[in-house]
C-alpha cells in the first residue's frame, strides 16, 4: 500500500464520525447565527451611522473547530494506536483532515458572505460574515481570508490535544500558561518601549489576504511541525 492510500485510510478513520468532526462547528454556528439574528430582529438596537452593524458571531465555529481536533488526539489517536496505525500516519492524516475541513468552511464563509450582503444584512442591518475587516479584492483571497484561520487554529488543538497525551493535564496547563506568559511578555515589552502605534499601523497597513490569510497559514505550519515531533512519543 503506497503512502498515500495509507494516509487516505486513516483520515478516514477520523471521519467515521463526521457530524461530530465536520458537522458539529456548522451545527454551532448555525445556533449562534440564529441566536444572533433573533436578538436582531426582537431588539431595536440604534442604526449604525456607516455600514451595518457588526457582530463576533463567526468566531464561534473557529472556536468549535479548534475543540474537535483537541479530541483528534485526545481521543481518536488512542483508538488508531490500538488498530497499528503508525503516530506518523495519523498526524499527516489529521492534517489532510484540517486541510479539506479548512477549505470547505472557507467556502461555507464565503457563500454565507455572499448571501448577506444579498440581503442587506439579513433584513435587519447586521453584518456577521461580511465584515469590512476581512473583505478582500477577489473570491479566490476571501476563501483564503476564512479558511487561513481555520488551518491555525486547527493545528493549534492538535497540539493541545497532543501535549495531553503525552503529558496530561499538567502538561497542558504548563502549554497554557507558557503561551500565556509569552503573550504577557510582549504586551509589557510593547508597553514599556512604547511601540502601541507601530503595532497599530502594523495591523492597519498589512493587506488582508497578508495578515489573514498567510500569517496563519504560515503559524500553522509551526503548529503542525510542533504536532507531529510532539507526537513521536505520545502515550497511546
Amino acid at each position: 500500500m503506497t503512502v498515500g492510500n495509507r494516509i487516505l485510510n486513516v483520515a478516514r478513520i477520523q471521519l467515521v464520525n463526521k457530524v461530530m468532526v465536520i458537522g458539529l462547528p456548522l451545527f454551532i454556528l448555525l445556533c449562534v447565527f440564529a441566536v444572533n439574528l433573533a436578538l436582531f430582529l426582537a431588539v431595536p438596537f440604534p442604526e449604525p451611522e456607516d455600514g451595518m452593524a457588526m457582530t463576533g458571531a463567526v468566531i464561534s465555529i473557529y472556536i468549535a473547530t479548534a475543540i474537535v481536533h483537541v479530541q483528534t488526539m485526545s481521543q481518536t489517536l488512542p483508538f488508531a494506536l490500538g488498530m497499528s496505525i503508525t503516530r506518523r500516519d495519523f498526524v499527516f492524516a489529521a492534517g489532510a483532515v484540517v486541510v479539506g475541513q479548512a477549505l470547505l468552511y472557507g467556502v461555507v464563509l464565503w457563500v454565507m458572505r455572499l448571501l448577506e450582503r444579498a440581503t442587506g444584512g439579513w433584513g435587519v442591518n447586521v453584518a456577521m460574515f461580511d465584515l469590512a475587516f476581512m473583505e478582500t479584492a477577489n473570491p479566490l483571497t476571501q476563501i483564503l481570508v476564512f479558511a487561513a484561520p481555520f488551518l491555525f487554529v486547527s493545528f493549534c488543538g492538535l497540539w493541545a490535544g497532543i501535549v495531553f497525551q503525552r503529558w496530561g493535564q499538567l502538561g497542558v496547563w504548563v502549554w497554557i500558561l507558557s503561551f500565556a506568559a509569552v503573550l504577557v511578555g510582549a504586551t509589557a515589552v510593547v508597553g514599556w518601549q512604547d511601540w502601541w502605534s507601530s503595532v497599530g499601523s502594523f495591523f492597519t497597513d498589512t493587506p488582508t489576504v497578508v495578515l489573514l490569510g498567510v500569517y496563519p497559514t504560515v503559524i500553522a505550519v509551526v503548529f503542525a511541525a510542533a504536532t507531529y515531533a510532539t507526537s513521536r512519543r505520545a502515550v497511546g
